[in-house]
């Protein structure tokens, strides 16, 4: 892919209304679970607000946030994208302590947990407005950098951290993979 090629292709990439935000937004005013789009809350705009409940929530994609199982390591402006991430995951780490020190729930969602399991997602998003404890609070680890230890082999270590731990740290060492989720159909 040529540099031109690339930058009209990245420059498609919405950062709001997109396909796994949307599938879940009809699901949730479906459900009679009423929320807030571009609604402003001290860290920022989640993608839904429920300001009544204080619940925000936040729709991650696999690769701008770091999925430990869809990350997949760019092969080109390793630098840019290795700090790009690192950013990415330092924010989400600093708008949910953020938000939950000022007495919000915050739900993180995987873009592939809506795919392959919408219904748990919408469960858990109506838990967190009931105050009840649910997976929200599992440990959520996210992939903050990715080493190549041989190119040959495809062989990469990855340093993955807590969402709400960011001194817990795992290793992980395994082949490099582009897969995705498999979507369900319409």
């Amino acid at each position: 892919m040529t540099s031109p090629e690339r930058s009209a292709l990245m420059s498609r990439i919405r950062g709001s209304d997109t396909t796994p935000e949307l599938i879940l937004r009809r699901r949730l005013w479906a459900d009679g679970l009423r929320y807030r789009l571009k609604y402003k809350v001290p860290t920022g705009r989640p993608d839904l607000v429920f300001p009544g409940a204080r619940v925000a929530v936040f729709v991650d994609g696999c690769f701008w946030h770091g999925c430990p199982d869809h990350y997949v390591r760019p092969r080109s402006r390793s630098t840019f994208w290795a700090q790009k991430l690192a950013e990415n995951v330092e924010r989400d780490q600093r708008q949910t302590r953020e938000l939950e020190s000022a007495g919000w729930k915050v739900v993180r969602i995987w873009e592939h947990e809506i795919h392959e399991a919408l219904d748990e997602v919408v469960e858990r998003v109506a838990e967190a407005m009931a105050g009840l404890e649910s997976d929200n609070d599992a440990p959520r680890w996210q992939v903050v950098s990715v080493e190549v230890i041989d190119e040959a082999e495809a062989l990469e270590r990855r340093r993955l951290t807590r969402l709400r731990d960011p001194l817990s740290v795992r290793i992980d060492q395994q082949k490099r993979h582009t897969r995705k989720w498999r979507e369900r159909p319409r």
